[in-house]
């Protein structure tokens, strides 16, 4: 996809440079695989600082020490998630999937939302099973050295909210990924308290499922383009938000001073940035015709 810049009068005044990346624009198709790229390399970064480096490892697993050894896994506001059958749910969600796509006569539609439900949560369990790994760095906390990352229950609810918003009339998109926002920190936060993941894999969840949907954006973009362009600042923005989200989480949690501290700080951050992963696709995503039975149209109904 081609980059376009607008000419001014002025292009090659000394003013220029200060307005590049206002009268610069990239076609919508370009920002969603800015987007896509974005989320994958803080996946990566993630990954790399938590899970593969001692002090990375240092920080979260005494988080979840402390989240075993004072029994805060019996925390109310998080125990509907302890009782909660996530295969159950998801059976639930794909029926509701279906339901909203019949009843909008869009049954495609409600294919591309069951594919972008299921791709990422199935990337997740393969990357963290057979893929990734935790190697062990004997920080002398009793902790299990399995690979956590990502969260597939943090997956699992990033993705519901994703395809929601891709099944939906697309004018409620933003709406639905505003308020399932909302769930998808409560997730993660509760599993942080419960002690069944870290801050590390419930961001890497929400990053994955963003990655791999806007990657599927971007090809259904492609396929209808916009005529209209994008900012270049946005692309920007979805190009290194990402990354600096994990750095600045990575930064906050390595200063906690105290292991309630860093657990306080671990389901805040948790919440914060798994919310903030799905916002910042949202934008990337708001416009976007999903719909194959609408292909003539820029926004999809």
């Amino acid at each position: 996809m081609v980059v376009m810049f607008s000419e001014t009068p002025s292009a090659t005044s000394s003013t220029a440079p200060r307005h590049a990346l206002v009268t610069a624009a990239a076609s919508r198709t370009v920002l969603l695989i800015t987007a896509a790229a974005g989320c994958a390399v803080a996946f990566v970064v993630a990954y790399l600082l938590f899970v593969r480096t001692a002090s990375g490892q240092q920080t979260e697993n005494g988080v979840v020490h402390s989240a075993q050894s004072s029994r805060r896994s019996t925390v109310d506001w998080a125990a509907p998630l302890q009782h909660a059958d996530l295969v159950v749910a998801l059976g639930g969600v794909a029926v509701l999937v279906l339901a909203i796509a019949l009843a909008r006569r869009r049954f495609a539609l409600g294919v591309t939302a069951l594919v972008l439900l299921g791709t990422p949560m199935l990337a997740a369990q393969l990357l963290k099973i057979y893929v990734l790994d935790r190697p062990s760095m004997n920080d002398g906390l009793a902790v299990a050295s399995h690979n956590s990352f990502p969260s597939g229950h943090v997956s699992a609810a990033t993705a519901v909210v994703l395809a929601l918003g891709v099944v939906l009339p697309a004018r409620f998109r933003t709406w639905v990924l505003a308020g399932g926002s909302l769930g998808v920190a409560w997730v993660a936060a509760a599993t942080v308290a419960l002690g069944w993941h870290r801050l590390s894999d419930t961001v890497g969840g929400s990053l994955l499922v963003a990655a791999v949907v806007c990657a599927g954006a971007a090809v259904v973009s492609a396929r209808r383009p916009d005529p209209g362009g994008v900012p270049l600042v946005p692309v920007l923005v979805a190009l290194l938000a990402p990354s600096a989200l994990v750095l600045g989480g990575y930064a906050v949690l390595a200063t906690a001073t105290s292991g309630a501290a860093q657990f306080v700080a671990a389901m805040v951050l948790a919440a914060a940035c798994s919310a903030a992963v799905i916002l910042l696709v949202a934008g990337p995503l708001r416009r976007v015709n999903f719909d194959p039975a609408r292909a003539g149209s820029r926004l999809s109904r």
